[in-house]
């Protein structure tokens, strides 16, 4: 079998068999991958826990007829030990994982742009650098729009006309603000603090948001943009609720 060389995050992994698992990987240079890891689930596996989740490796991969093949693994980074450490930042990282794989639906197609975001949301939660709901947050939001949906903050999308400050509606299945004027009946009033955070998830304008807590509007804003865009729920999300 030819063999394809790759760095990649390990998303979720599944059993197969006795001692197998199915790893589904989202890496650098031939993007979303499914591949077997054999004996991985042994005591003695040559793998040990490089193939868990939240792990990046470079792996040594054999192309196979309908899933790929694990050859080898050598870990980059072990963001999984100081996540699975705590609590709150390993919710935030089932978060990104989902929205990660959710999102990247196509195998082997190369999105180095997605791959990047995700390791850095998965190495900023690592580190602790800031709290682990606004990474969960700003990643799920600037992973929509890197894919192309990303929401009008600035303007209404009906008359182009300026928001600054005060109430504003949003409406998800239009794509962003609604003045008073024109909002549409399903759209709904949100309060400009929400707006703002909002706003700060998508540009990762951390400043703006370290120090605060989210609003409850801005997670469920956040949420309900992904299961529109996404087109099904975020599990990990709705756990949290």
């Amino acid at each position: 079998m030819p063999l394809y060389r790759d760095e990649g995050v390990v998303l979720r992994t599944a059993k197969l068999g006795e001692a197998d698992r199915i790893i589904t990987l989202l890496t650098k240079a031939h993007g979303k991958v499914r591949a077997v890891a054999k004996g991985v689930r042994r005591t003695k596996s040559r793998f040990g826990a490089r193939l868990e989740p939240f792990m990046r490796a470079d792996l040594l991969i054999a192309t196979g007829h309908s899933l790929d093949v694990v050859s080898q693994a050598d870990s980059i980074a072990a963001y999984a030990g100081p996540i699975t450490a705590d609590y709150d930042a390993y919710t935030a990282a089932n978060v990104i994982v989902e929205t990660s794989d959710k999102l990247v639906t196509a195998e082997n197609e190369r999105t180095v742009a997605q791959y990047r975001l995700l390791i850095g949301a998965l190495n900023a939660l690592a580190r602790h650098a800031h709290a682990p709901a606004h990474i969960s947050g700003s990643y799920v939001m600037r992973a929509l729009a890197i894919a192309g949906w990303e929401p009008r903050l600035t303007s209404c999308v009906v008359c182009g006309g300026r928001w600054d400050a005060g109430d504003v509606f949003f409406s998800i299945p239009a794509g962003g603000l609604m003045c008073a004027r024109d909002h549409t009946p399903e759209s709904r009033r949100v309060p400009a603090v929400a707006v703002t955070q909002l706003r700060a998830l998508v540009e990762g304008d951390w400043p703006v948001l370290d120090g605060h807590d989210l609003m409850p509007e801005t997670v469920r804003l956040v949420e309900d943009w992904a299961e529109y865009y996404l087109e099904r729920p975020l599990r990990s999300m709705r756990l949290l609720d």
